[in-house]
């Protein structure tokens, strides 16, 4: 594995205490994110990746799925340098709108505490609302538990289930752009068979792959 790239020197902006799909600025930075876990070839694949390419990426972590514990060992390197960032996708991936207050509450807080004792990082403030459902009263009790900034997202590769290969570097063609969140999922290997050509779009258009963490400061991350 050769060492981890340093952040990239670019402008950090407060995070905002309301939910975001883009990065506030217009250079050429692409935060690429990727959601749930149910494979634990893909989490592999896509740390491999990172490892071989130096591309920054943010994991949206749902923490019921075993995955996550057998990729530790490979990840840990990756997020101790911040080249992967951990953010919170709930632990079992429910409508947060549909569940009580303290459900919320547990929803958040159990990937939270999981991910802080596997890998000793905070993961607050960021956290994906499961299908991107989320209300006044969601934002309200996360906020309360330090999860301020619910993160959708701007594009999509649609790989939640199985797509095609081709259909995924379509839609990175269309989505990998300045300034975007993008959404992908760590659920299906088509993906992984096509990460050459989604990283020679990122290269062809000069764009700076970046974590959250590195254009936004917060508390838990000043």
């Amino acid at each position: 594995m050769q060492p981890a790239p340093l952040a990239p020197l670019v402008e950090r902006f407060p995070v905002p205490n309301e939910p975001i799909s883009g990065l506030p600025t217009d250079a050429p930075l692409l935060a690429w994110t990727a959601d749930d876990g149910t494979s634990s070839e893909v989490i592999a694949a896509y740390a491999a990746f990172a490892a071989a390419t130096g591309t920054r990426l943010t994991f949206f972590v749902t923490g019921t799925y075993p995955s996550w514990a057998e990729n530790a060992e490979v990840l840990r390197p990756l997020v101790d340098a911040g080249q992967v960032q951990l953010a919170n996708h709930t632990w079992s991936h429910p409508d947060l709108t549909s569940l009580s207050d303290q459900d919320i509450v547990d929803e958040l807080q159990r990937t939270h505490d999981d991910i802080g004792e596997r890998f000793g990082v905070d993961a607050r403030p960021f956290y994906r609302p499961p299908f991107g459902y989320y209300d006044d009263r969601v934002m309200a009790v996360a906020s309360g538990i330090g999860y301020t900034t619910p993160t959708l997202w701007w594009g999509s590769l649609a790989d939640s289930g199985l797509v095609s290969e081709q259909r995924i570097v379509e839609l990175a063609t269309e989505w990998f752009q300045p300034g975007h969140i993008v959404i992908g999922h760590l659920n299906f290997d088509p993906v992984t068979r096509v990460f050459a050509e989604l990283h020679a779009i990122i290269r062809e258009r000069r764009l700076t792959t970046v974590t959250l963490n590195d254009v936004f400061s917060s508390d838990q991350h000043p």
